[in-house]
């Protein structure tokens, strides 16, 4: 069963219409007991880095996610719930402490002549680390679709799985061991979008 966290906000519909079209038994979980016999997590986000861990606070759904994630069950972050997994965050001022599971701060794209930020639509993945398991189909260039400002900054090079350039190149994915993410909606990626969520529902299964 793949728990698929719901705290009030994120991308909820497309990614649960994209699990159940892939035929994954996907529950929404909104309080700690979901995810007791969950064998996966999926934490989605659209939004603020702040409202996203404030909300996962008051569900007591932070601490719940750590240990989710030390007990060696898949756990896949995506866009906001992607940033969420370190430390801090510079956007607006935030306050708020993230999961820590990866050392590194989430930070904005450099203002640059003509570019646009946030970063919407779609753009180019290079694939860093093939052995990924959820880039099994997925060749490197292929295309994702982003809707972003902010992005993480890993401390730890070896976990970025893949990089993006808008303006600068950034990390927009990582894995290590049972933990995966993006900073790309698979869910709103068509064709290689699915084959990624296949994946996962795949090692998960």
């Amino acid at each position: 069963m793949i728990a698929l966290i719901d705290y009030g906000a994120g991308n909820l519909r497309s990614v649960h219409k994209a699990l159940r079209y892939l035929k994954a038994d996907v529950r929404l979980v909104t309080r700690t007991d979901g995810l007791k016999d969950a064998d996966a997590v999926v934490l989605p986000g659209v939004g603020a880095f702040d409202d996203c861990l404030t909300a996962l606070r008051k569900q007591e759904l932070l601490e719940a996610c750590r240990e989710f994630i030390r007990s060696g069950r898949y756990f896949f972050g995506i866009c906001v719930g992607y940033q969420a997994l370190f430390e801090k965050s510079e956007e607006f001022n935030s306050c708020a402490a993230g999961l820590g599971v990866f050392a590194g701060k989430v930070v904005r794209f450099s203002n640059q002549p003509g570019l646009k930020i946030p970063q919407i639509g779609w753009n180019q993945i290079e694939i860093t680390r093939p052995a990924c398991p959820l880039f099994r189909g997925v060749p490197t260039g292929s295309y994702f679709y982003f809707v972003h400002s902010f992005f993480p900054s890993p401390v730890d090079e070896t976990i970025v799985a893949a990089r993006t350039t808008h303006g600068q190149t950034f990390a927009s994915a990582v894995w290590k061991e049972n933990v995966f993410a993006t900073q790309f909606h698979p869910e709103k990626s068509q064709g290689v979008g699915l084959q990624m969520l296949k994946n996962f529902v795949e090692l998960v299964t």
